[in-house]
């Protein structure tokens, strides 16, 4: 009892726990639902604008998790320093961490620019003139966005990591506020098309990198930008954040690749079956925020405890936050389970659509409040810890092996279609959380010191 009571006044108390993960909860339950409504109000301008709007995303999205995982590599080689009481270094951290993803991302906005054509006629392959017009209007806005969408990750992790999630909660609600009043006035104000789209993303993502500058520019901070940022690698910096951002950037895009095999697998199974996927994954998203929330604050937490070289306070916070993530994600699939009926009613489903998506979000429910919260929060354990190759390599080879292979061989050889595809991808979170459990118990992230 002696190590608990000194791993919880050595570093977090349970009133830091609750100030660190109630905003980081909020802030993916405003994502989640600013994406919702935004989707609505997209659909205002027509089926082509939807569909220009949802090919560029595409691109869009494998951008922001490459920028979300260099923030995440920068905020724990900072994390680390802070929990050594470096902060000098953990400032110098913040500075190649901003340095770094503003050059990356001028970089790659311009090679977006330059391949504008093939990305519209060869990534995007042959789509109808209507949406390839609505596509390449987007994709010319949003792309001017990228730089500021890196440097919105990279302070909002900076921030989380120093536990004040507080601030990138805030900036989430004014930049998704911006989102969506701009939409509201543009597109039923003043009719607008697809540009009624485009142009509050780029306004939103703009003010909330400057707002999170400025805040991170402030130098009473444990980890603040510096007053006159140089620009000069720092090289055994940015190996640093390389070395736990590019795994982690990886294991990202291949779960992006691999949603998108997983709907083409899905598209060939009927209306209905898509549309009972679609409805599916959008509740499977709210029920999974407490855990995605718990996950941020493990990051945070646990890094801190890894700098300080006090890894039975790393141990004691992974299991505590463990039993967080569970105590949340079953006091909210509770609720969900009750609304269910009403939930299904709102989407006005035929009788077989409504079957499929009531056994899919049933089965979803019990395995979310089982077998996600060890698949999914003790890596962030190992992450942390700087063990990111091996979170890349299960992470990857139980994808391809459960989420894609046994979806082909549930959903399409054994007949159990959309389901099957669930299934599948709940096979993939059971061996995940066999193989992390297993390398955290043996203990080896332990000896794998970045710092």
């Amino acid at each position: 009892m002696e190590i608990t009571d000194n791993a919880r006044n050595r570093m977090f108390s349970n009133k830091d726990l609750v100030r660190l993960i109630i905003p980081l909860i909020i802030e993916q339950m405003l994502t989640v639902t600013v994406g919702l409504a935004d989707s609505i109000m997209t659909a205002n301008v027509g089926e082509e604008a939807v569909s220009g709007v949802s090919l560029v995303d595409s691109v869009m999205v494998l951008m922001i998790n490459l920028f979300s995982a260099l923030a995440t590599g920068g905020a724990v080689v900072a994390g680390q320093f802070l929990g050594q009481r470096k902060n000098i270094m953990a400032c110098k951290t913040a500075d190649q961490l901003i340095l770094f993803i503003v050059s990356l991302s001028v970089v790659i906005m311009a090679g977006i620019y330059a391949c504008k054509n093939f990305i519209l006629n060869v990534v995007f392959g042959n789509i109808e003139p209507g949406v390839m017009h609505n596509a390449e209007i987007y994709l010319m806005i949003v792309t001017a966005s990228i730089p500021f969408i890196a440097i919105y990750n990279g302070c909002a992790a900076l921030f989380r990591i120093m536990g004040n999630s507080k601030i990138s909660m805030n900036m989430s609600m004014l930049m998704n506020g911006i989102n969506i009043a701009g939409n509201a006035i543009l597109i039923y104000g003043f009719k607008f098309g697809v540009e009624g789209v485009a142009i509050p993303t780029l306004v939103s993502r703009i003010v909330a990198a400057v707002v999170m500058v400025r805040l991170l520019a402030k130098q009473n901070q444990d980890v603040h930008l510096s007053k006159h940022i140089h620009f000069h690698f720092k090289g055994y910096l940015i190996q640093k954040i390389l070395h736990i951002g590019v795994p982690n950037g990886i294991e990202n895009s291949m779960f992006q690749l691999g949603r998108i095999m997983v709907l083409s697998i899905v598209a060939g199974f009927g209306t209905s079956s898509i549309t009972a996927n679609a409805i599916g994954n959008v509740v499977a998203s709210f029920e999974l925020i407490p855990g995605i929330g718990v996950g941020f604050a493990v990051l945070t937490v646990v890094s801190r405890c890894i700098g300080a070289g006090d890894y039975e306070a790393a141990r004691y916070y992974t299991k505590k936050l463990l039993k967080v993530a569970y105590a949340a994600l079953i006091a909210l699939n509770i609720i969900v389970v009750m609304i269910l009926p009403l939930i299904i009613q709102v989407y006005h489903l035929s009788p077989e659509t409504a079957a499929i998506t009531r056994k899919i979000l049933l089965y979803h429910t019990l395995c979310c409040v089982t077998i996600w919260p060890p698949a999914f929060t003790i890596p962030n354990t190992l992450r942390a810890a700087n063990d990111v190759k091996y979170c890349m390599v299960v992470a990857s080879a139980t994808m391809w092996i459960f989420r894609i292979f046994c979806s082909v061989v549930l959903g399409k050889w054994m007949g159990l279609g959309v389901f099957g595809v669930w299934v599948a991808m709940t096979l993939d979170w059971v061996f995940r959380g066999i193989l992390f459990v297993k390398r955290y118990i043996q203990g080896k992230w332990q000896r794998m010191a970045l710092i």
